[in-house]
């Protein structure tokens, strides 16, 4: 099914970049996406679609097409319910930044249509930076091994196209990482097993600093993972192959839903309003039940929330702020609002920001960190109805 589902992937990109006259084309208006659902009858249309609304920064639509794959509400046993109120909530951040001093190597996963995700590790990097990380793994960049980079555009990758994913390599980037891609997809031969040598062959060639590596789904396990045809997953072959035991951490446990009722149980038990993990008091950490051996830890996200329309995880971390859309004299809706940082557009990078104006009326903001961006907004036609630089202090 994976090979299925990447397969869709290959193909939904090459047809767009197929009738794309311009680079703009890669993002596209909710309501075409959802045009382009209604005619969609492959597998994996609601893992393409759902990736497409987390392109635009329409978080809503994101969470309710991939639910249309269907969804129940998880159960919790009497016995996993005593077993979480063994332990305590501690502010996640916290707690890997002060656990990192004494690692190696970190990898830490993500689900791929959850920027929150990334949001999270990008809140991590200054700290692990001021702790002795310099490297940076990520699965999603189409880059050659040994090949660090540099720059990043649009054909860096394809989940890199979503905007929280380019704020998290671009502030790597700003920091000092260096950043590398890991994954192989020409070779033949086990997955896992190629993207465990691909990082091992990087780490022996770059000895000198501490590694973070921000992976997919189930590749966190050093366990027993849940595909037992991988036989490991690549956090465990790289265990064996480096004779390092990374320090790995689950995003992917508790996954917010469309409606609360699907949310995990665990997240209402924990009740906090920021990402927590669970540790007991002789340090134990909380991975899911008392018999799993996958990760050394999960991370409990809250529930999300809308602050004028946007997830309220864009702003938990203070460093950015709305910015209320210029809207052009004539407006007529809809537009895209698009906001690079200077020199972005032209580069053909990822904006830092989305927003899609459906009709007039009270519009959600843009949500930007400090700088100076390119606000860059986009007729029906996809062509440019107004250009204008914000200043964000």
């Amino acid at each position: 099914m994976k090979k299925i589902i990447l397969f869709g992937v290959l193909i939904f990109v090459a047809s767009v970049c197929a009738v794309a006259q311009s680079k703009m084309f890669r993002y596209r208006f909710p309501s075409e996406i959802e045009k382009e659902l209604e005619r969609d009858t492959t597998l994996w249309k609601y893992q393409i679609r759902a990736t497409e609304f987390s392109f635009v920064g329409d978080y809503r639509k994101t969470r309710e097409t991939w639910d249309k794959q269907g969804v129940r509400a998880p159960v919790v046993s009497a016995a996993d319910s005593a077993y979480l109120m063994r332990f305590a909530p501690v502010d996640a951040r916290n707690y890997i930044l002060e656990r990192s001093c004494r690692e190696k190597i970190i990898i830490i996963n993500e689900a791929h249509t959850y920027p929150v995700h990334r949001a999270f590790t990008r809140s991590l990097l200054q700290g692990l930076y001021d702790n002795g990380y310099r490297y940076l793994g990520l699965e999603a960049l189409w880059l050659p091994l040994m090949t660090d980079l540099k720059e990043f555009t649009l054909d860096s990758g394809y989940y890199t196209r979503e905007p929280e994913f380019g704020n998290l390599i671009a502030t790597a980037l700003q920091i000092g990482f260096t950043l590398f891609g890991y994954e192989n997809f020409d070779k033949k031969g086990n997955r896992e097993e190629i993207q465990a040598h691909q990082i091992a062959d990087f780490m022996q060639a770059h000895p000198d600093g501490k590694v973070l590596i921000h992976c997919g789904h189930d590749h966190v396990i050093e366990g027993t993972p849940n595909i037992t045809r991988w036989g490991k997953a690549m956090a465990g072959r790289l265990k064996d192959m480096t004779g390092i035991d990374p320090f790995t951490i689950s995003q992917t446990l508790c996954l917010d839903k469309s409606r609360s009722q699907y949310n995990h149980p665990y997240v209402d038990m924990v009740n906090r309003d920021y990402p927590v993990i669970m540790v007991d008091v002789s340090g134990k950490t909380f991975e899911g039940h008392e018999s799993s051996d996958q990760v050394d830890c999960a991370i409990i996200h809250p529930a999300v929330k809308y602050i004028h329309g946007r997830p309220d995880w864009m702003l938990r971390y203070g460093e950015r702020h709305e910015c209320a859309v210029q809207l052009p004299t004539d407006a007529a809706f809809p537009l895209l609002v698009l906001a690079y940082r200077v020199g972005d557009f032209d580069r053909e990078s990822v904006p830092a920001d989305i927003v899609c104006l459906e009709c007039a009326g009270e519009h959600p903001p843009l949500v930007l960190q400090p700088g100076q961006y390119d606000v860059v907004i986009l007729d029906r036609n996809y062509l440019t109805a107004l250009r204008y630089t914000t200043h964000i202090q």
